[in-house]
C-alpha cells in the first residue's frame, strides 16, 4: 500500500478527483481535505459570466486553499496521513485562464507571497478523462452551479492540466486515463489502480488500466 504521508489527487471538473480521494483516504486511514468549490459564493455567476466573475471567483479559491493549507501544516502527518482532492499550486492553471492581463499580474503578486507558505504533497495523482467524458459525468453528478459549463471552457481547461502535468516535477506522478475505467463502481478497476499507486516512488509513470490490458 502506499507510504505516502501528504497524497493529492488532481484533474479536471467531473474526471472523479474528489471519489478517488475519499478512497483513498478510507483506505489509508488518512484525513480527507476537499477544495469544496460549492462553498465559493461566485462560482454559480462564474460559470453564467467567465469574464466578469472571474477575479472574485480566483481569489475567494486562492485564499480559501491558503487558508486549508496553513491548518495542514499544523497537523502531525506521522499521526494521520493526508488525501487531498487539489494541489495548491493548480490554482494558477484556473487564472491563466480566465483572468485579464492587470487580474493576472495582480493574482500574481499575491500567489507569489501566499504559494512559498504552504504544505506541498509528497505524491500526487493526476486524472485525465476526454472532454466529451468530462461532459457526461459534470451531466450525471447533477451540479446545479456546473449546469452553465459549456463544452469549450472544459476542452481549454482539459488541454491546460494535461500541459501543466505533462512538465510536472516537483513531486513523484502517476497519471490515470480514466476514459475507460470506473474505479468506483467497479472493484477490479479500483484494485488494479490501488496496486500500481503503491509503486511509485519517483517521476512520472502513466498507469495503464487492468481492463484495456486485456
Amino acid at each position: 500500500m502506499l507510504h505516502h504521508k501528504y497524497i493529492a489527487v488532481e484533474g479536471p471538473i467531473g474526471v472523479g478527483k474528489t471519489s478517488l480521494a475519499d478512497i483513498l483516504a478510507k483506505k489509508l486511514n488518512a484525513r480527507l481535505v476537499l477544495e469544496g468549490a460549492e462553498e465559493n459564493p461566485f462560482i454559480t455567476d462564474f460559470y453564467k459570466d467567465i469574464q466578469k466573475h472571474a477575479f472574485q471567483t480566483q481569489m475567494f479559491f486562492l485564499l480559501s486553499r491558503f487558508k486549508q493549507q496553513q491548518d495542514l501544516a499544523q497537523s502531525d502527518l506521522f499521526q494521520q496521513g493526508i488525501v487531498s482532492d487539489y494541489v495548491f499550486a493548480k490554482d494558477r492553471i484556473f487564472a491563466n485562464l480566465t483572468l485579464g492581463d492587470n487580474e493576472l499580474k495582480l493574482y500574481e503578486q499575491i500567489h507569489s507571497i501566499l504559494g512559498g507558505r504552504i504544505l506541498k504533497p509528497d505524491f500526487v495523482i493526476y486524472l485525465q478523462a476526454s472532454t466529451d467524458v468530462l461532459l457526461k459525468r459534470i451531466a450525471m453528478r447533477g451540479r446545479k452551479f456546473e449546469n452553465q459549463i459549456t463544452a469549450e471552457y472544459l476542452a481549454e481547461l482539459n488541454q491546460a492540466y494535461n500541459y501543466y502535468f505533462f512538465h510536472y516535477q516537483e513531486t513523484p506522478l502517476m497519471v490515470v486515463n480514466t476514459s475507460e475505467i470506473d474505479f468506483v463502481h467497479r472493484d477490479a478497476d479500483l484494485d488494479d489502480l490501488l496496486t500500481h499507486l503503491g509503486k511509485v516512488t519517483r517521476g512520472t509513470v502513466y498507469y495503464q488500466p487492468v481492463s484495456v490490458k486485456k
